[in-house]
């Protein structure tokens, strides 16, 4: 049976957000059961934890001996074992793989840089100079994702894929992507529709409830 991790309790703000929601969206994509093993806070910070996760990060993917990190060669890893999200094609399957990559190497840092600046800590003197800049640079990374995906309903074309997948929660990360252009907005909207994307984020909001 696969386990991953996921915090008991986060603040508000991160609810929706915490990098395990990808993990059970693809879990759920791939028609793949799954356990969670909450941590509490300080948990993370546990010798017996950074031995699975060096960062004391959420989340960890375990399975038969097997213990990955980073959600990104997680849900890569799901992703070979379903055509729902890596297809069979080798060049179709490279390109869905291309944007996994760039979803969390070339968007992720701006996109999450503005939301540190934007929530956390926006009563800071240091965010409120930084914000300008950081604006500028998200968007010029938003405006690429854009005219990259046109009018195609995916970044491949028809079919939604693990890159899809990861960029959708990149791009999720901030109110502000959505304003900045209406064809993200629809593909944000696209591909949180998915009924395996609802069952991931319902699931990861109830593990909240429940710790309550």
């Amino acid at each position: 049976m696969i386990t991953i991790s996921a915090f008991s309790q986060v603040p508000d703000f991160a609810k929706g957000l915490v990098r395990d929601v990808r993990v059970r969206w693809a879990l759920e994509e791939a028609g793949l059961s799954y356990n969670v093993r909450l941590l509490e806070q300080g948990d993370q910070d546990k010798p017996d934890y950074h031995l699975l996760q060096p960062f004391g990060q959420v989340p960890i993917f375990e399975e038969d001996g097997l213990v990955l990190f980073e959600s990104g060669a997680i849900v890569l890893h799901i992703g070979e074992r379903s055509e729902a999200l890596l297809p069979k094609n080798p060049a179709a399957r490279a390109r869905a793989v291309q944007w996994l990559f760039a979803a969390l190497n070339s968007v992720e840092p701006s996109v999450v840089n503005l939301f540190l600046i934007d929530v956390p800590y926006a009563d800071q003197e240091w965010a409120k100079l930084r914000r300008p800049g950081a604006v500028e640079f998200m968007n010029k990374k938003l405006d690429a994702v854009a005219k990259r995906l046109g009018d195609k309903p995916f970044l491949d074309g028809e079919r939604f894929t693990a890159g899809d997948l990861m960029m959708a929660t990149v791009l999720r990360f901030h109110s502000e992507v959505a304003k900045r252009n209406p064809r993200l907005a629809a593909y944000i909207d696209r591909c949180t529709a998915r009924p395996a994307f609802k069952r991931a984020l319902q699931a990861h909001l109830s593990d909240f409830r429940q710790a309550a």
